[in-house]
């Protein structure tokens, strides 16, 4: 049995740069986080005992004899990107909702390979995960999805991430003294607007057209060196959440499905109610708003954004992480003689009851 662990993620900045359309001929950079809400995948080798040799459990339930049956597309190509031609069992739990902003999916391609390796007694560096996660994403499954919350999933912390044209990725701690880290916590607020959204489907809006937008990727790849210039450089952090604002805007110029009206509503009111900059975290479109709020004025948003979810973060350091690891019985000459073939088993007719006992 093993069970991995991966952190969802918050991105600052640069987000729309970590597209390889974009780096892949100008370069990207962005300022992220990992935070200490996960993904959680569980694996395990299927005992012999079932008539399925694959069982996949997420918010739906599959059975099936080989990987080509999986419907699930990730965990599909993941099965056939690491060879496992075995039974196995497979697990998803998540402590925040799909398609909401958090890099969810990402999380779950990261762990699901972490995991399955783990399965095969490998130990996968953070670099390997991030490379796997998205050539799976990109090109396998061809999702138009970028490249930061892979990196981020894998290595976790507060990172600067550069993605340079020959398609590496650097990926480097944002070193800050404890006091300022807690004072840029305290200024931070995550709030579910309840919007769910697909963010392929925001991203297809403006990603094919990347190359008509260049003042505006430019301009957010700019504000990644600002704003870690105002974390180190101790000025006030209002600094810090008004760069958010400006960088919200820029962001939501890149397509009409950035935003809509109900998010602009409730940014609108979080600003009135005291916050002074923030965006939503992902894609666009819907999912979680990251707010800039000075803590004497963390009440004030609350009540005015009722309805919305609060959901208190703390960043994490880990990434990826396996968590439990137990190899258990090992039935693989029984599972490779069995093959693909679906098992049958008997059920034996239940035995006449004694006419005493029928009484």
């Amino acid at each position: 049995m093993i069970i991995c662990r991966t952190p969802y993620r918050i991105s600052f900045f640069g987000g729309g740069t970590d597209y390889p359309a974009w780096y892949r001929q100008h370069g990207g950079t962005v300022l992220a986080t990992g935070i200490d809400k996960y993904c959680y995948l569980t694996c395990r080798y299927l005992p012999p005992f079932f008539e399925h040799r694959i069982r996949v459990v997420y918010r739906q339930i599959e059975t099936c004899l080989t990987a080509d049956e999986v419907e699930h597309p990730v965990v599909r190509a993941a099965l056939q990107h690491l060879n496992i031609d075995r039974g196995v069992e497979i697990h998803h739990d998540g402590d925040l909702p799909a398609r909401s902003g958090m890099g969810s999916s990402s999380a779950f391609t990261v762990g699901l390979l972490h995991a399955l390796h783990a399965l095969k007694g490998e130990m996968p560096t953070k670099h390997q995960l991030t490379k796997e996660a998205i050539h799976l994403e990109q090109n396998v499954l061809g999702e138009t999805v970028g490249s930061q919350d892979q990196t981020v999933a894998a290595h976790g912390g507060f990172k600067h991430v550069k993605f340079h044209s020959d398609g590496e990725i650097e990926v480097s701690p944002l070193v800050l003294p404890a006091g300022r880290i807690a004072e840029l916590k305290s200024h931070l607020m995550l709030v579910y607007t309840g919007i769910v959204r697909t963010a392929a489907d925001v991203a297809q809006s403006y990603v094919p057209g990347l190359e008509t937008r260049r003042r505006q990727l430019r301009i957010m790849k700019e504000m990644v060196d600002e704003a870690i210039e105002i974390l180190t450089g101790g000025v006030n952090l209002v600094a810090f959440g008004e760069l958010l604002h400006e960088a919200w805007l820029a962001k939501r110029s890149l397509s009409a499905a950035v935003s809509n009206p109900e998010v602009d509503a409730l940014y609108h009111t979080a600003l009135e109610a005291g916050a002074i900059g923030g965006k939503l975290t992902g894609a666009g479109g819907g999912g979680f708003l990251l707010l800039f709020v000075p803590p004497e004025r963390r009440n004030d948003v609350l009540e005015a954004l009722d309805g919305c979810i609060h959901v208190p973060f703390e960043f994490e350091n880990g990434g990826s992480q396996i968590i439990f690891y137990e190899p258990g019985t090992d039935y693989e000459a029984v599972d490779r003689a069995r093959g693909s073939r679906r098992r049958t088993f008997k059920e034996l007719p239940r035995p006449a009851l004694h006419p005493t006992e029928a009484a």
